[in-house]
């Protein structure tokens, strides 16, 4: 297993104050991964492998060009992520830790939509107690 690289990252503008993060995905040479350039060189061409995208244009100057909406950007993957985590039982506020949200309600807006409505998660507990496997007694045959 990879163990995270602590790495000082400019803030929100390239001259901000720097930021401390934990980063577990980086390129061989243990440098970060600007979102743009993994975009361009894994992202996209994984994309066209997959047959999601068409191959890339090129430019005026022989520069690929991808041709993508915000459906296939990577920004995607963030919004998957944060899916499975809500779908799998982590809170609004430990997600908006996760995704560096400084406000829990900002996360809360984005991704109310995803989350079980209440009606599902109180039938759930109810199947869930209901019907559930019972253990069986050794040696009587009768159920506890």
């Amino acid at each position: 297993m990879t163990h995270p690289l602590v790495y000082s990252l400019p803030g929100e503008k390239l001259d901000g104050k720097p930021r401390t993060h934990n980063l577990l995905f980086r390129w061989t040479d243990d440098r970060y991964i600007r979102s743009r350039t993994y975009s361009e060189t894994v992202w996209k061409p994984a994309l066209v492998q997959a047959r999601v995208i068409p191959p890339p244009d090129r430019d005026p100057r022989q520069r690929k060009r991808y041709t993508t909406s915000r459906k296939e950007g990577l920004h995607q993957l963030r919004h998957y992520h944060a899916s499975v985590m809500l779908a799998g039982g982590v809170s609004v506020r430990e997600l908006a830790e996760y995704l560096g949200h400084a406000d829990p309600g900002f996360t809360l807006r984005v991704y109310a939509h995803l989350m079980p409505g209440s009606h599902d998660r109180a039938r759930k507990a109810i199947d869930d107690r209901l019907f559930r496997p019972r253990e069986v007694s050794h040696g009587t045959g009768t159920e506890q």
